[in-house]
């Protein structure tokens, strides 16, 4: 069960992309801890226990389950020059079948933010969904005020798809969501000279 997780390894120009471990626990909590302000407007309300050790060991039994079943990637962005985490990106409902395709989440802690790291991990994953997985649509949400996150996005290769009411509760509120998606072989906007 393990191999296939431990083997898991995206590298970029300056990073690892690679699921979470127990030895992660301290670096990640630290993280979460310093960057609460910055990511609770933009992420569901936090459980209880979201700091705690037992749901940090359940996060990366999660992972491991994921990965080996083929229904989610879940990632941290390592740093590779000092192994800092700096965030984490997850590739996951992978649908396989006539769908082929997954969901994208991804933070980054402040520290981190707006230095295009998280570009590097959304363009090396992406590639690595459709090259190595076989997927054919990659879907992402976000608030439409997170024009960051918006940014990202479509500096990244999605397009804007639409409007989902309700989509997903953020800070503790049903919240609407703009959608995103990129796709395999993308030809809307191109032209045959493009």
């Amino acid at each position: 069960m393990l191999r296939g997780f431990r083997k898991l390894r995206i590298e970029t120009e300056r990073m690892t992309l690679r699921p979470p471990i127990h030895s992660d626990f301290r670096p990640w909590t630290s993280l979460r801890v310093q960057s609460k302000g910055y990511l609770t407007s933009w992420e569901p309300t936090w459980a209880k226990d979201h700091l705690s050790r037992k749901a940090f060991t359940n996060r990366v039994y999660w992972a491991q389950r994921s990965v080996s079943g083929g229904t989610a990637m879940p990632l941290f962005l390592i740093r590779r020059q000092d192994q800092s985490l700096m965030g984490a990106i997850t590739l996951d409902n992978i649908r396989r079948g006539p769908a082929q395709s997954g969901t994208l989440g991804y933070w980054t802690g402040q520290p981190f933010a707006r230095q295009g790291y998280m570009r590097e991990a959304i363009t090396a994953l992406v590639h690595h969904a459709f090259t190595q997985l076989d997927l054919s649509r990659i879907e992402a949400a976000c608030l439409p005020e997170n024009a960051a996150s918006r940014g990202l996005l479509e500096t990244s290769g999605f397009k804007y798809e639409g409007v989902a009411q309700s989509y997903l509760q953020i800070d503790g509120r049903w919240r609407t969501h703009v959608l995103y998606a990129a796709i395999r072989g993308d030809r809307r906007g191109k032209t045959d000279a493009g």
